[in-house]
């Protein structure tokens, strides 16, 4: 349970004014815990992680699409 714990911790860190390199590390914690989280879920198919994981990945959208940036206009 340790898992939900720092994936609720997680999603309660701010995330205002971030360089490239900090988004780069929330993206790639937030792949690490949804992975961790899934390998919980497959075990005991409890709603709550489901929910949990359904939270960071549109978190961790959010900040992939701030990476990517705008596209440009051809």
């Amino acid at each position: 349970m340790d898992v939900i714990n720092r994936a609720l911790e997680f999603e309660q860190r701010k995330r205002k004014s971030l360089s490239t390199s900090d988004r780069v590390k929330i993206s790639r914690e937030a792949k690490s815990l949804i992975l961790e989280l899934n390998t919980i879920y497959k075990q005991k198919k409890d709603q709550k992680i489901m929910d949990i994981m359904k939270r960071l990945t549109a978190i961790k959208q959010k900040v992939e699409k701030r990476l990517k940036g705008k596209p440009l206009m051809v």
